[in-house]
C-alpha cells in the first residue's frame, strides 16, 4: 500500500469535489462517494496480507480464533460507520451521522457480548475454586 499515492489521490479528489461543489453540488457528493469506495478498496487490498498473517497466528493459538474473528468484525464495523458518518457530515446531515455512529457502537457492543459472557463465566469459575 503506497500511502503517498493514497494521500495524493485524496488531495486531488478533495480539490475536485470542492470545485464541483460550487457548480454542481450533487456531482461533488457522487465524486466523494466514489473516492471513498476506491480508497476503501485500495486500503482493503493492502490489509489482506495482514489479515492472513493474523489468521495464521490465530491458528497457532488454540482458543483465540473466536476472539480474533470478533476483533476483525468490530474493526470492520468501526471503519464502516466512521466512513458513513463522515459522508453524512459532509452532506450536512449531522443528526444522521450521530445516529450512524451510535448504531456502530451498539453493533460493537452486541458483537462483544459473547466474549463478555465467557469472561464472566471464567471469572466466576476462578472465584469458586
Amino acid at each position: 500500500m503506497d500511502i503517498v499515492a493514497i494521500a495524493g489521490a485524496g488531495l486531488i479528489a478533495a480539490a475536485a469535489a470542492v470545485l464541483l461543489k460550487q457548480y454542481k453540488p450533487e456531482y461533488a457528493m457522487v465524486l466523494s462517494l466514489a473516492a471513498v469506495a476506491v480508497f476503501f478498496g485500495w486500503i482493503l487490498s493492502g490489509l489482506l496480507p495482514a489479515l492472513s498473517t493474523m489468521r495464521e497466528m490465530a491458528g497457532q493459538a488454540a482458543d483465540s480464533t473466536g476472539a480474533l474473528r470478533v476483533l476483525i468484525k468490530c474493526l470492520g464495523v468501526c471503519y464502516l460507520c466512521e466512513i458513513a458518518a463522515e459522508i453524512c457530515k459532509e452532506a450536512g446531515q449531522t443528526a444522521i451521522a450521530s445516529k450512524v455512529e451510535l448504531a456502530g457502537r451498539v453493533a460493537v457492543l452486541l458483537l462483544c457480548l459473547p466474549m463478555f459472557e465467557e469472561l464472566l463465566r471464567i471469572a466466576l469459575t476462578l472465584i469458586h475454586l
